[in-house]
Formats: structure tokens, C-alpha cells, sequence
């Protein structure tokens, strides 16, 4: 486990973003000496009807800033991004967020293992989850698609190709370090694998309601560009241009 003040910070996110609050870990040596103010916001969210489309077509950080408006009960004040990646959900955001990932080379605020996590019980408003959606995966267009996407882990035969085993562990640590009423925003993606149609979404669903999360809605993420392999000849399956944000909450309703 490193300390933030160890790593470089990432580009996307400004240095008073990533922040780490002393009191949310279970072992306190592990945690950041830094103070961090944080700004008085009301306790409770804006009563106003703002209606949230079910198919969303712009950034996924915009997505992410209407999902934090929307849906928790208060206004979060502890937000862990727990796959932080290149920090692109939090471009352009002002908020305060711990941005832990398993991976150094992506500069996270905090390396370590969302299937183990070093925070005590109850301490987050939020958390946000973007696990590997494609193992072993063909090319894109855009030459930092693994950097920006988290698709450049290898998936073992073992789990047959797909990251699935990867759920339950993260979806008890999520539940146990989710204050009552707390907010779990994961954007998963369904996909073809060894020729077969791998239901990501649904592996995501179950393994959170086995946590004992409730599943409460879903948006789907449309993207202009699929991915492509030039390997590829023939055509069994629709290009999968979509993902989705599943909203699930750690209470026995939704509303």
C-alpha cells in the first residue's frame, strides 16, 4: 500500500481533489497526515424534479456528476472512486473524491486492492466502480483506450476469460464500507468472448444482491465507436456500442 503523498498526481484530477480523509481507514498508520478542509454543503439534496434520461450519449463524467445529484438521499460528502484509473469520470469536477486503483502506473491517489480495502465499516456516501469490461481484447481507435478504459488486464482460463470472479469480493467490501442508504454507481459492459455473449451485467446484478445490495435502476451508455479486431471476418453477434450504469443502494428499498 503506498501514500498519496508518495505518488504523482494524475492529470485529470486536481491536486485538492484527491484527497484521503484520516477517519474512513480501519488501520489508522495507513492513513494520509494531510488535513483537508471540506466545504459546508446542505445535508439534504435539491427537491427539484429533474428527471434522468435512461440512455445517456454524452461523457461519462457528466453522466457521473447528474448520478451524484440524482440519487444519494444527502449530499455525499465521501466519494471513493474505487477504479480510478486515469481519473476521466472526474474531469472537470470539483469534487472531493479518493481515487484508489490496483495499479500504480496510472498515478491513483491510493494503490491498492478494491477486494480488500483498508477503509473502516460505514464511512463512504458514495462509491464508484468501473471494473476491466473486455479481457484480452482487440484494438481501438484511440491508442490510450487501455489507459483511459481499464481493458489492458488478462483475463486467465481458469474464469473463463471474463472477469465475473472479480464481482463478489469487491460487491462485500463495497456493501461493508457503504454507509446505510449509501450510493454504488458501476458502469459494467456486456461483451463477445470466445465466441460466446458473456453477460457481464447480470454476473455485476447477482453478485450485489448476494452482498445484499438493492438493484435500483439502470442508464445505458451509448459510444460512436465499437471495438474492433482486424482479425475478425465474420459476424455472429450486433456490435456492442452501449454499456451501462447500474444504480444499486445498500438498503432494503429505492426510494
Amino acid at each position: 500500500m503506498h501514500r498519496t503523498n508518495d505518488l504523482p498526481r494524475q492529470h485529470h484530477i486536481p491536486h485538492d481533489q484527491l484527497v484521503i480523509f484520516e477517519d474512513v481507514y480501519e488501520n489508522q498508520n495507513t492513513a494520509m497526515q494531510a488535513k483537508t478542509q471540506i466545504e459546508r454543503q446542505p445535508e439534504e439534496q435539491p427537491s427539484t424534479y429533474q428527471p434522468l434520461p435512461s440512455i445517456w450519449t454524452g461523457e461519462d463524467s457528466e453522466l457521473l456528476e447528474r448520478l451524484l445529484l440524482f440519487y444519494p438521499r444527502k449530499v455525499p460528502k465521501r466519494i471513493l472512486d474505487a477504479t480510478v484509473n486515469g481519473g476521466r469520470f472526474w474531469k472537470g469536477s470539483t469534487r472531493k473524491v479518493i481515487g484508489m486503483d490496483i495499479a500504480y502506473s496510472h498515478r491513483p491517489g491510493l494503490v491498492g486492492d478494491n477486494t480488500i480495502m483498508p477503509f473502516a465499516d460505514s464511512v463512504f456516501d458514495v462509491i464508484v466502480y468501473d471494473p476491466p469490461h473486455i479481457p484480452n481484447q482487440g484494438k481501438d481507435k484511440l491508442k490510450d483506450f487501455n489507459t483511459r478504459f481499464g481493458l489492458g488486464q488478462r483475463s486467465p482460463k481458469e474464469f473463463g476469460y471474463t472477469f465475473s470472479h472479480l464481482y463478489p469480493p469487491f460487491m462485500k467490501e463495497a456493501y461493508r464500507t457503504l454507509i446505510p442508504e449509501g450510493v454504488l454507481f458501476c458502469k459494467i459492459a456486456d461483451y463477445i468472448h470466445h465466441h460466446q455473449y458473456q453477460w457481464a451485467h447480470i454476473e455485476l446484478i447477482r453478485s450485489a444482491n448476494e452482498a445484499g445490495f438493492r438493484a435500483c435502476d439502470c442508464i445505458v451508455k451509448t459510444r460512436s465507436a465499437p471495438i474492433v479486431d482486424p482479425r475478425w471476418k465474420t459476424a455472429h453477434h450486433s456490435r456492442r456500442q452501449h454499456s451501462y450504469w447500474i444504480i444499486f443502494r445498500k438498503s432494503a428499498k429505492c426510494e
